[in-house]
């Protein structure tokens, strides 16, 4: 099932619209689609490794102007849409750590968000919620955004085929280390307040009232 569903994810990735559909789904897992563009980006990358690091700038600034949609979400419409919008997709639990941490840490969040393949549509919402200034979270949307679509980007460009024989031979290696790096930004960000035990309390409490 996995190997028919990479096979076929790669034919569309070569698709003349390919990169329309991964700015589109860059935008809109931003702000409240479930489906990262992590794996698109990759496979359009294995199909046209040339091509890897444009790829890789349409979907960081389509992922940072859909994060500039999800703060607008919970910042204009979290009562009526957001909360709707975040149990639907099944974060709602997490929205109150997720804005203990912001009020805490502010960018530092947000660019760990955005440089894991943790649900940034969390962190967007959340900023906006919390009014968190424009303008670093403008600033760490990008930095964050870049360094993990960019890395893919360079990666693919200058080591495209022997990358490809790899996800080629070891598919479910491959998979099971983005889901691995999906639980470490979790992690990342349970932990983020780590040097801060009153800001670390803090915010556990927030995760236990929200039980």
């Amino acid at each position: 099932m996995l190997r028919k569903l990479y096979e076929w994810t790669m034919e569309k990735a070569s698709h003349p619209h390919a990169q329309g559909w991964l700015a589109l789904i860059a935008f809109v897992e931003a702000s409240f689609f479930p489906i990262p563009p992590h794996p698109l980006l990759g496979l359009m990358c294995l199909a046209e490794p040339k091509k890897a690091i444009r790829f890789a700038l349409i979907c960081t600034f389509a992922s940072v102007l859909g994060g500039l949609f999800g703060y607008a979400i919970g910042y204009f419409l979290y009562d009526t849409v957001g909360t709707a919008l975040l149990s639907a997709i099944g974060l709602a639990e997490e929205f109150p750590v997720a804005a203990c941490h912001l009020r805490e840490r502010d960018w530092e969040v947000i660019f760990l968000a955005g440089s894991t393949p943790v649900p940034f549509k969390l962190l967007t919402i959340t900023a906006g919620f919390i009014e968190m200034a424009l303008v670093p979270f403008i600033l760490a949307s990008i930095a964050g955004r870049a360094l993990i679509f960019l890395t893919v980007g360079v990666l693919f460009r200058l080591f495209g085929a022997p990358i490809k024989r790899v996800i080629d031979e070891y598919l479910i290696t491959v998979t099971t280390a983005f889901a691995v790096l999906v639980v470490g930004g979790f992690l990342a960000l349970s932990y983020l307040s780590g040097g801060d035990e009153a800001a670390q309390d803090k915010c556990a409490a927030a995760a236990i009232e929200a039980v």
